[in-house]
């Protein structure tokens, strides 16, 4: 733990970043719902009128937390930040953390590979989970893909399709992208040479040893994922549909639990899961 936690209350001290989005809402009151955790910090950006005010005050209810746009001031009490914002925010917020020793969960997506590596490297010295999606049931969903991929590699097509709301600013989603790897890794190809992610126009024939993307973008949809395995005669649909973000937040908190009993190094969800 943090030097600065007390040693009065053992629970997970957090902190939340970009704590008045709607994903920042659902960890805020993740954390309050939680016996074992406790909100110890909470940041936003520089100018957001959110600034200086009460973490929980759309619940109508008084935390004693500020919410900061001073790293070092909103870090300085916790043992942990999840992080659910955009790459260059995450980045930041990994210096810092990386300073004062606080671990990290990562659910932000649309990092490069050279942002990777940066992410690894501070994992040398903090414990960090990062996953593109942090549910439950979209990491058991991995493993299953993992075992049709392998029973399905020859004599069927496969196709990834994603659905967020208006609002996600990369596509495909981490997630889509993170299912096409592990059907790549399954059955032996390089996601980077078989991915296409966008058809127009005469394309001719498919490619068999290619996988596709397909993506969707409107409403509110929290987020929908399915992987088709597209043979003759028959097809195998794998399919994950989130109602409400508070899967994600939930599997966070087991993340953060999972961080208590690590120094340093990169974690997944498959890691926090025992798989």
């Amino acid at each position: 733990m943090n030097a600065s936690a007390s040693s009065a209350d053992a629970r997970l001290r957090v902190a939340i970043a970009g704590c008045t989005g709607r994903m920042g809402h659902m960890l805020i009151e993740a954390v309050l719902a939680s016996d074992d955790c406790v909100l110890a910090g909470a940041l936003d950006r520089e100018g957001s009128p959110a600034v200086g005010q009460d973490a929980t005050a759309f619940l109508g209810k008084v935390s004693g937390v500020t919410i900061a746009s001073d790293l070092r001031e909103g870090l300085k009490n916790a043992d942990v930040l999840i992080d659910f914002t955009r790459p260059e925010g995450t980045l930041a917020h990994l210096a810092v953390c990386r300073e004062l020793g606080v671990k990290l969960v990562i659910g932000t997506t649309g990092f490069s590979g050279p942002e990777k590596a940066e992410i690894g490297a501070a994992a040398k010295d903090i414990a960090i989970v990062m996953a593109p999606n942090m549910s439950v049931g979209v990491n058991v969903v991995l493993r299953l893909l993992d075992t049709a991929a392998r029973a399905l590699s020859h004599g069927y097509d496969i196709e990834i399709v994603e659905a967020h709301h208006r609002h996600k600013v990369d596509a495909p989603s981490g997630t889509a992208l993170k299912m096409g790897e592990v059907v790549a890794a399954a059955i032996g190809r390089d996601l980077k040479e078989c991915a296409v992610y966008g058809r127009e126009g005469v394309t001719g024939e498919r490619d068999p040893s290619t996988i596709g993307f397909a993506t969707v973008r409107g409403g509110d949809v929290v987020g929908d994922h399915t992987v088709m395995f597209m043979g003759t005669g028959e097809r195998i649909e794998i399919t994950h549909k989130s109602s409400s973000r508070a899967t994600y937040a939930q599997g966070s908190l087991r993340a953060v639990r999972f961080l208590a009993g690590q120094a340093s190094g990169l974690f997944g969800m498959d890691d926090v899961l025992g798989f």
